[in-house]
């Protein structure tokens, strides 16, 4: 947890190797899960299956990279630099599939506010996402 968060916070972030790229993933998505002040079990359960599917790891290992995810969140000073991370670590091309996923979380609940709209939009953007990609995404999150 410790490197992760020195890696990030370097002044030249450098690409992260595959490890923390799912630590960096699993935080935004708590982050995410936790951007209106409830962290509803659908939202949990959300989480553990986008790790799950994403990177092929069983029940016991996806909650471990959760609780770490969670601990992380906590202390992580800021989205821009795991949403930085995470461009690095992710090609262009698999950027609209961690949207969708990233839109199943904060939809997860059921609610969708205002907050979590902006913080979606500033994620989608320094992902390097349009608006019109990031709405895609969102449709997407929504039928599943």
């Amino acid at each position: 947890m410790i490197d992760l968060l020195r890696r990030l916070l370097a002044p030249e972030p450098t690409r992260l190797p595959e490890p923390d790229a799912q630590l960096a993933l699993a935080t935004l998505l708590v982050r995410i899960a936790r951007t209106d002040g409830l962290y509803a079990v659908e939202e949990v359960e959300r989480i553990d299956r986008v790790l799950s599917h994403r990177y092929g790891l069983d029940p016991f290992a996806t909650a471990k990279l959760r609780a770490e995810a969670e601990d992380v969140e906590q202390e992580a000073p800021d989205t821009v630099r795991f949403t930085r991370a995470l461009k690095e670590a992710v090609p262009l091309e698999d950027r609209a599939e961690l949207m969708t996923a990233l839109w199943s979380v904060a939809l997860a609940d059921g609610l969708r506010e205002a907050h979590e709209d902006r913080l979606m939009r500033l994620v989608a953007n320094l992902l390097g996402l349009t608006d019109v990609e990031s709405a895609l995404a969102r449709q997407k999150a929504e039928q599943e």
